[in-house]
């Protein structure tokens, strides 16, 4: 027969593990940072419909790939892709040693702070700037040159190191989708070796799992020592159809996820939903103008159009970033 105090322990006990249940419960949730709705509700089905052993629906971890464009989907882009800044402060590093660029656009206009002007060039100029800012180092020396950069840069808006201007919720599904055995790919137009400098530390994707645009490199012995230097020469464009080409090319596999925000993430969605077995595409939406930034069809930057429209005709998942998100970067960085 239980005494007095034993039953008095045994009903404190049991109310203590009543009150830390559902603190116990939120601790166990692998995406605290999104809101239950459909968009979280469809990312779960499919996660736990590919994973179950004996479902019709199990796709072997080997065959788990998820891909995920970076600029608007894993980290912010506006009002320029972060890359374009550090281009831009490239161009003012190096312009002691280029006199010539004072009178020269599209390098007078940034050295005048007129991006609008600068960038008014289009493809070319871009072309041109980045060939000037990207080249003539060591792959070593370029890395270093972007971690110094992503050091001290700071966001022209938010005042924020780029690397806090990434979004907490899909920190959340990359840790999520690994968890679950799948392998997570970045793949972007932004530069390869410019997003290896920080995606693992900063994502958890390792080196050998991103995928970018890039120019070309070459073999050279300097003092004795091996080295690759980078030439001012394009060498792969990682955007729009030629996404599929190079995760094609580096993979080897047809993913069975993808994610993105832009028409450039296009071809990668269709290409990746088309594949036999169990699919699933994604987009993020901008529209929290007051947390983040509202754009699609019209802007200038992560253009959302077709892409938006064929979402519905695929059965892609599209995120309401204002209604799917409890909030937009890591904690402390708001």
């Amino acid at each position: 027969m239980k005494t007095l105090s034993t039953q008095i322990f045994l009903t404190a006990m049991l109310a203590c593990m009543l009150a830390f249940t559902p603190l116990m419960a939120h601790a166990a949730d692998p995406l605290p940072s999104w809101n239950d709705g459909k968009a979280r509700q469809s990312l779960v089905a499919f996660v736990e419909k590919v994973t179950k052993q004996g479902s019709k629906d199990f796709v072997p971890p080997a065959e788990r790939i998820a891909t995920f464009d970076n600029d608007g989907t894993l980290w912010a882009e506006q009002p320029l892709y972060f890359q374009v800044i550090f281009m831009f402060d490239r161009i003012k590093q190096l312009a002691p040693q280029h006199p010539e660029w004072k009178t020269k656009d599209p390098f007078a206009s940034v050295l005048k702070g007129d991006m609008k002007t600068a960038l008014a060039g289009g493809e070319r100029a871009i072309m041109e700037m980045a060939m000037v800012t990207h080249a003539g180092n060591t792959t070593e020396e370029f890395e270093q040159i972007v971690k110094d950069w992503l050091a001290t840069a700071r966001h022209p808006v938010t005042k924020r190191p780029y690397t806090e201007m990434v979004y907490q919720p899909m920190l959340e599904l990359l840790a999520y989708l690994r968890a679950n055995g799948f392998k997570t790919f970045i793949v972007s137009g932004g530069g390869i070796e410019f997003m290896r400098v920080f995606a693992e530390k900063v994502y958890g994707v390792p080196p050998e799992q991103v995928i970018g645009s890039s120019i070309k490199t070459t073999f050279e012995l300097r003092d004795g020592k091996p080295v690759l230097a980078r030439l001012p020469e394009l060498n792969f464009i990682d955007d729009k159809a030629d996404k599929p080409v190079g995760i094609n090319q580096h993979i080897g596999r047809r993913p069975i996820a993808a994610f993105g925000n832009s028409d450039g993430d296009l071809q990668m969605l269709q290409w990746t939903t088309a594949g036999s077995g169990p699919r699933f595409g994604l987009i993020v939406h901008h529209t929290d103008a007051e947390r983040e930034w509202a754009y699609d069809r019209t802007s200038h930057i992560g253009k959302l159009d077709k892409a938006l429209d064929e979402a519905a005709t695929r059965g892609w998942t599209v995120v309401d970033m204002k209604g799917d998100w409890k909030t937009i970067y890591p904690p402390g960085n708001q």
